[in-house]
């Protein structure tokens, strides 16, 4: 017999540094516990934006599922810069090479809603583009 799921939250926490508070109490499970959990499995992605799955089951216990970083995250720190352009077609804030684009596809390509490295490659240069970030080759 299959466990009966209370709730499904989503939610995006530090990497390696979750702490209990109102975003986790939302879900219904045991806060510290999770903490600990979370911040074990996430430990050498330490200062990034970590999104996760919680299941939280009428027993208070839980499932988490631990996603890839945003791709707006990525594409900031590559470019080392601090947001995108207010209005990308009128400038341009940054420049990433082509061998970053490639490890930031890479990177995603088990969330993306694509088959191969190309196509992630694409998604992740619109993403660019929207953000005011060129492609340097």
């Amino acid at each position: 017999m299959s466990k009966k799921i209370a709730k499904v939250v989503k939610m995006e926490l530090p990497g390696g540094d979750a702490k209990p508070g109102p975003k986790l109490a939302s879900a219904g499970v045991n806060m510290a516990k999770f903490c600990t959990d979370f911040n074990a499995k996430t430990a050498d992605r330490r200062g990034t934006v970590v999104p996760v799955i919680i299941t939280a089951y009428e027993d208070k216990s839980y499932d988490f599922v631990i996603k890839t970083s945003p791709v707006a995250g990525l594409l900031l720190k590559a470019a080392g810069i601090q947001k995108g352009a207010a209005n990308p077609k009128a400038g341009k804030v940054g420049s990433i090479t082509r061998a970053q684009l490639k490890e930031i596809a890479e990177y995603k390509l088990p969330d993306l809603n694509c088959e191969d490295i190309e196509a992630a490659m694409k998604v992740i240069e619109g993403s660019a583009r929207n953000m005011g970030i060129t492609i340097k080759d």
